[in-house]
């Protein structure tokens, strides 16, 4: 049986109200939050992510990256450098069909912030 759909990811925080600031900027919003501070959910559009707080001293080392598609890499780019945040790259366009760029959340995951430089194709449509 294969899968239907992602329902959500899971990303330890040392920090929820820091990680909240962030993922605000980029268009999340709060849909559900722990009293205690120790667990957050959040979305954009039918993306969920949970914010899980970790100890402070917690390393998860090179676990991977995930993408965020947006209507303007470029305004987002300008958003969070005139929030103070350091991208780890101008935005570009790839060879592979997106303009993006990558940034590091607060702790340390690796966002690439992305838009599609054309229209997906459709199954089975071709790409002549």
């Amino acid at each position: 049986m294969p899968v239907e759909s992602l329902s959500a990811i899971t990303l330890a925080t040392r920090d929820i109200a820091t990680a909240l600031r962030f993922y605000e900027l980029l268009g999340f919003r709060v849909i559900w939050s722990a009293s205690d501070g120790s667990f957050a959910t959040i979305n954009a559009g039918t993306a969920l992510i949970n914010l899980s707080r970790t100890t402070p001293d917690a390393n998860w080392g090179d676990w991977g990256r995930y993408i965020l598609h947006v209507d303007d890499v470029d305004a987002v780019h300008t958003r969070l450098i005139e929030a103070g945040y350091r991208p780890e790259m101008a935005p570009s366009d790839a060879s592979w069909g997106e303009r993006y760029f990558h940034i590091l959340d607060p702790d340390g995951h690796e966002v690439s912030i992305a838009k599609p430089l054309r229209p997906a194709r459709a199954a089975g449509e071709s790409s002549i």
